[in-house]
This record gives structure tokens, sequence and C-alpha cells, in this order.
């Protein structure tokens, strides 16, 4: 295999070479790198953002525009929607190589420095002024907006510790520290969460939104900097309500709305992605329906008048759900000698701690508490994917062994042969677990998680009562009223009262 050819290091060697042409360097902005890339991308057919589901028809075709249009744009969106991964994924777009004179803080291009010291440098070594290369992630500088930052963080200021080592005067270009602008020149600017920035901060980057410029601390010099800037943000905050300043707004070009997976598959899809569930250590099978319920518990959370809608459910709700809910199921096979990790519906309420911390509640839902909510969300989950299973299943056989007296325990803990030897008592429920694809011949870890669910079902439809230790009773009258939603109460509340007689004055 012949090597590769070796980049030029110098600005004479550049000159001669034909892969960096100084015409190419002198008049192509990062703007047109990143349109002429993605031309290319398009018409090859290749994979824009490996990575990012559920965006195909709706969002990415909102970025191509706005690359194709050379405008810097802003991702609108709650949180765990894929923003800042979206925004990492656009060094795609950059060249694989740069070329700039090497040592510069600014990136600068050799054929057109905008710093004094390689302006002098060139001056000086002519075309033997050595040249460094950027890699397309090093052209990527993100910043996380917080209250604090400074416009001496985003520009520069002067630094008289520089003038000082350097015998330099305060009014010199060279004592200059550069902030993280304009060392991102020539490449990528993302700040996460714009409109936390202060005002004051927001109003300094008109120029470098508008006219392509800085000007530092007083400095009578402009940096007319290559950049694109690209934002994220809530669009809560986005607003002439919120906290940005109404001008700057105007000098984004394209604002684009992210969003949640809109369908269960799609929230799947992602979960399989980004979960740690492949451990290597053992065979991990997770059955599709406890995939199902654990994305359905988010789709639900982002429907339930209880939880905050503005804050929004994260994606990383069901990602974190899935790891501890296999790691509750590898904890159990470790325990019994297992050598399946299967999880079971009994896993996901072990799961409680990674759901609770990422849901913000409104004003009742803090009154009920916070458990109490999440338990009812994985109950409405696993009722929900129940009916799409066992859609039409006749349950009156399981439901008579129970009211006959006949109570099962479903330890957290129970090895999978125990708990299949207690299952195999109730009249008929194995044979119910067939439209999801379990027989009498299959291992006890997949019956037990399948047989589980079912009861689950019940459960969650009030046909069975469960108790905390997870023993599965018939379901009391009294019991049955007590978990009936509100609603429901009353209305029969309300039916009571027209037909009982009134007393008192005709």
């Amino acid at each position: 295999m012949l090597a590769a050819h070796p980049l030029p290091q110098t600005l004479g060697e550049l000159r001669t070479s034909t892969r960096f042409p100084e015409s190419c360097l002198k008049s192509r902005s990062i703007k047109d790198e990143m349109r002429g890339n993605l031309m290319a991308r398009l018409q090859a057919h290749e994979a824009l953002f490996p990575g990012i589901v559920g965006y195909e028809d709706s969002v990415i075709p909102q970025i191509i525009n706005a690359v194709l249009s050379k405008q810097n744009f802003i991702l609108l969106g709650l949180r765990g929607q894929a923003k800042s991964r979206i925004l990492r994924a656009l060094t795609v777009l950059l060249d694989e190589h740069l070329p700039y004179i090497a040592g510069c803080e600014i990136r600068d291009n050799p054929y057109l420095p905008l710093c004094k010291r390689c302006r002098d440098l060139v001056a000086a070594e002519g075309d033997a002024t050595p040249i460094a290369y950027l890699r397309r992630e090093e052209r990527y500088v993100e910043k996380l907006a917080t209250p604090d930052v400074t416009v001496a963080d985003l520009i520069g200021d002067i630094d008289p510790i520089k003038a000082a080592r350097g015998a330099k005067d305060l009014s010199s270009e060279l004592t200059m520290h550069y902030g993280l602008l304009p060392r991102a020149n020539r490449g990528i600017f993302a700040i996460n969460e714009l409109p936390d920035l202060a005002a004051k901060i927001q109003v300094a980057l008109f120029n470098i939104m508008q006219e392509g410029d800085v000007q530092i601390k007083g400095y009578p010099v402009r940096l007319e900097l290559d950049l694109v800037l690209v934002f994220s943000a809530n669009p809560e905050d986005y607003t002439a309500r919120g906290k940005i300043v109404t001008p700057l707004k105007d000098r984004i070009g394209s604002e684009i709305r992210t969003h949640y997976p809109e369908s269960l598959e799609e929230g799947m899809a992602i979960t399989a992605q980004e979960a740690w569930a492949e451990r290597g250590q053992a065979a991990i099978e997770i059955p599709n329906y406890i995939r199902e319920i654990i994305e359905q518990v988010a789709f639900s959370a982002r429907e339930d008048k209880k939880v905050d809608k503005r804050s929004g459910v994260s994606q990383r709700l069901p990602i974190s759900t899935m790891e501890l809910v296999v790691s509750n199921a590898e904890r159990r096979a470790l325990m019994n000698g297992e050598t399946v990790v299967l999880p079971r519906v009994s896993d996901i309420y072990a799961a409680l701690p990674g759901m609770t911390g990422k849901l913000e509640l409104e004003y009742e839902g803090e009154m009920k508490g916070t458990d109490t909510v999440v338990r009812d969300l994985v109950r409405t989950s696993v009722g929900k994917i129940f009916d799409r299973v066992f859609d039409g299943a006749d349950t009156k056989q399981v439901e008579q062994w129970f009211n006959l007296g006949g109570t099962v325990q479903l330890d957290d803990d129970h090895p999978a042969a125990a708990a299949l030897a207690d299952l195999k008592q109730i009249q008929g429920l194995l044979d119910k677990l067939k439209p999801i694809g379990i027989s009498k011949s299959d291992p006890a870890p997949k019956i037990v998680s399948a047989a589980e669910f079912f009861l689950e079902g019940l459960v969650a439809h009030r046909k069975l009562s469960r108790t905390e230790e997870r023993v599965f009773t018939a379901q009391e009258p009294s019991t049955r009223r007590a978990e009936r939603t509100e609603l429901e109460v009353e209305y029969d509340d309300w039916q009571r009262a027209r037909r009982t007689p009134r007393s008192g004055y005709n």
C-alpha cells in the first residue's frame, strides 16, 4: 500500500501544494466549506447525522437548508432532544485537515493572517513560515451559557502579564488575550442555552453575527473572524417574555425546533442505541414488551398533567431506566446462579431511582409525591402495553383462580425455577402467553417474565391486586374503589346523589 502523501510543513510547500490551492484558502469561508461538503454528501447519498433517530423528515432537512443558505442557526427544544449531539455532529461537514500558521492562538489562515504576531512572522520568515493543521474535531468550540460569562471570556481582554513578560506597551496589539470566539476562528462556535447569557453579553455578539468581526477592549483593531455560530435554547426562554435580546434573535438565520420521539418505535430505537445494556459478562435477553413498557413510561409522563410540560421529560429517562432494569436482572441472575439475564416488570419498579430524578412535577404531583406519581406511570404503561399485546384476551379463568383464594408471590429476588413452579398452579395462565410467543417448553426465566407481565397487566386494569411485597391476590371490592380514579369516584357519587331522596323543605 502506498503511504499517504505528507502534508506541507512550511508556507512555501503549501503554496506549491495542489491539495490546498491558495485561491481556495483565500476565498472559501467555513460556510462555503460546509456547504460544499454537504452538497457532496447529498449527491453521494451519505448519512449526515448517524445515530440521530426520528429527525429524518423534520429537523435534519431544516438543518440542511440552513447550511446550504450559509446561515447561523439555533436549535429550540426541551431537554434530552439531542440538541448538543446534533451541533457536535456538524463537524462531519468540515474538511479533514485545515492548514494554519503554527503557534497561532486564533488559527490564522496562512494566506490571510489576522493577528499582528502572524503578520510579523510571515513578513520575517516568508516561505519558511511553519504550518500546522487542525483536524475537523478540533474546529468545534462549545460554551455553556451561564450568567457569570463575561465579554472577556467570549471576545478577549488586555493581558497585563503578557505585556510585562514581553516588555510591550499596553497599547500594543501583542498584549491582547483572545477569548473563545477568536480562538474558534475558522471553525464552529456553539453556545448552549443561549438565553442564559447576560443581556450585555448577548449584545456583544451583534457584530460577529452581522459584520463578522470583533473588537477587543477598545483596541483600534478589527478581527474579521471566519465562523459558523450555532446555538441551542429552551423554547420557553427564547421569547420576548424570556431572557433573549430581540436584536440578537433577529440576527440568527434559522430557528429549528427539535422534538421528542413521535412513536414508541422511534423511542425504543433511541433507547436501544444509547443504553448500556450489552454488558458482555452474561447473555442478556430483553423481551420486547419490557422495552415497550419502559418507553411508554416516558410517553405517559409527557402527557400526564402532574408532570411539568415546560421542563419536558428527557429521553434520558428510558435510557437510564433500561440500564437499571438490566442491572437489577443481572443482580438476580448472579445471586441465583442463572446463566441468562432476563428482565421482568418487577425490575422496572426497582428502577424507580432512574425515573424520579428525571421528572419535574406540578403542584398536584408534588402533593402526591414523586414515588407515587412514578409508580402510577409505570402501572399505566403496563396497562397500555398489555392491551396492545393481549388484545381481546379472556382473563376470566386466571381471575377466578385468585377469586377462589389463590395467591402467588413473585419476589424481586425469586429464582426463575421456583417462581415458575408457583406460577404453574394458576390455571390457564401459561396458555394465555401465546400472543408473545411463549410456550411451556421455553426456559424458566422467559416464562416467568412473561407470566409476571400478564399478572401486572391484570393489576393495572384492577382485576387483581398486588401488595408491596409483590403478592398477587384477588381484587377486593373496597380496594377496587380505593384505586379508582378521582373522576370515576366523583361520577359514581353524583349518580348516587341523584337517586337518593332529598330531605328538608319541599
